[in-house]
């Protein structure tokens, strides 16, 4: 078609074919970020079916289609682009964040170490008689018969008189050690691991109305970018433009809908209009959002001790614990301890002491699963993240929100693209090409 052929002043349109080009593509832009948002949260856990061969022919894909939900697990299938990083985002929000936001001694101490130990010594304490009763009936039944009822209750005092001191020297020292104990990134990238859903919950509960506006506002691109496309179609009347001009409306719609969501960081003046990132605006409300999450599900004393006692330090761990409580026998018998060891028999006697040391160790780990301490002690962690979330750099804080999705955001491309060609096609094959 020769350029003086074209009817570039639109003198001779057809008006039903054009006018309904810009409404496509403004349906189809809705449906674009609508089911792209399903796409990043849905379904939490991997749905699919697993395929003989599959993982060994993953291998030789690119590495982009690696990263597909369910590839590299040798099954087809989706499980939503949050969830499916969630220990991605773990790390990243350990580096970009958390870690930032404080170090491994702050959060221990707004744990209030010594709250904690106070707890374990109202509880430790009335449970002494009976510690020491069963300790000594199952090491030596004999012995601990004939011991006089005085007796008795002057090793439970002196017990429970040396108690304070030697728990408060066991949070001491765990405080002491907490940075080669507790591994904070470790720790978050385990718990979003086993807990996907987490991650998803943070964005919903911070985002839920930005997340919205990026729906509606994918009708207000897709209709925008129509008009140009309308008029291409009418100025080439070519059978494949619709489709091909309709990618490309749906890879600019879903990428125009994440700018608008994280950009710019800080607002920027573009004469009267203020333009800032859906996100980033909110950031204090932001701050209040992450802190009671991360201090609620992920940073908290339950979470800790289950680390500190069964992560990668915990024999580390157990060894302070059983040092630090290994005395408490030598407590108990006070200055007759010479006469104890001779008459027991030294064999006897250190198996009392690991006996007793092993009960002790118990009931001090206990207050750490403990759910209402847990919630108690929590408020000193969140009160801090939300403090050193709110004065995080802007940039910082948008990385930190976008940083989990930033590598797959073209799976989000595509499908735009993917949608875009077919309602293109769609017009195509119900109006037929422009002319």
């Amino acid at each position: 078609m020769a350029l003086q052929d074209i009817d570039w002043l639109l003198s001779n349109v057809d008006w039903l074919h054009f006018l309904t080009i810009p409404l496509f593509t403004g349906v189809v832009g809705w449906l674009i970020n609508w089911t792209g948002l399903w796409m990043l949260f849905n379904p939490v856990y991997f749905h699919g079916k697993r395929l003989p061969g599959m993982r060994t022919f993953a291998t030789l894909m690119p590495r982009r289609v690696q990263e597909i939900p369910g590839i590299m697990h040798g099954a087809l299938g989706w499980q939503g682009i949050v969830p499916s990083r969630a220990a991605k985002m773990g790390s990243i929000a350990a580096d970009k964040a958390i870690l930032k936001l404080g170090t491994t001694s702050e959060y221990y101490r707004q744990l209030d170490p010594d709250a904690v130990a106070d707890h374990v010594i109202d509880n430790f304490r009335s449970q002494i008689p009976t510690l020491v009763d069963e300790v000594m009936r199952a090491e030596h039944p004999r012995l601990w018969r004939d011991v006089p009822q005085t007796a008795k209750s002057s090793v439970y005092s002196r017990v429970q008189n040396q108690l304070p001191q030697t728990i408060h020297g066991v949070f001491d020292t765990i405080g002491e050690h907490i940075d080669q104990l507790l591994d904070p990134k470790l720790m978050i990238i385990d718990h979003f691991d086993k807990n996907p859903g987490l991650v998803v919950r943070i964005f919903h509960d911070f985002g839920a109305r930005e997340l919205r506006i990026m729906v509606h506002v994918g009708f207000v691109f897709g209709f925008l970018l129509g008009w140009p496309v309308a008029l291409f179609d009418h100025w080439f009347a070519q059978w494949w433009l619709l489709p091909v001009l309709g990618s490309l409306v749906g890879w600019i719609t879903n990428e125009l809908g994440m700018w608008l969501i994280f950009e710019p960081a800080e607002p920027k003046r573009f004469g009267p209009i203020k333009v800032h990132g859906l996100f980033a605006r909110r950031q204090e409300e932001a701050g209040e959002t992450y802190a009671r999450i991360l201090a609620d599900h992920v940073m908290t004393l339950e979470n800790i001790g289950d680390y500190l006692l069964d992560g990668p330090s915990g024999d580390r761990t157990r060894q302070i614990l059983v040092d630090a409580l290994r005395p408490i026998i030598d407590h108990a018998v006070g200055p007759l301890k010479p006469a104890v060891r001779m008459a027991v028999g030294q064999d006897r006697y250190d198996a009392i002491q690991d006996r007793a040391t092993t009960a002790a160790v118990g009931m001090t780990v206990d207050p750490f699963r403990d759910k209402a301490l847990s919630v108690q002690q929590s408020v000193g962690i969140r009160a801090l993240v939300e403090e050193r979330t709110k004065i995080m750099i802007p940039r910082d804080f948008v990385d930190m929100m976008r940083a989990a999705i930033r590598e797959d955001e073209w799976l989000l491309y595509a499908h735009g693209a993917v949608m875009g060609f077919m309602g293109g096609y769609l017009h195509l094959y119900v109006f037929g090409a422009g002319s």
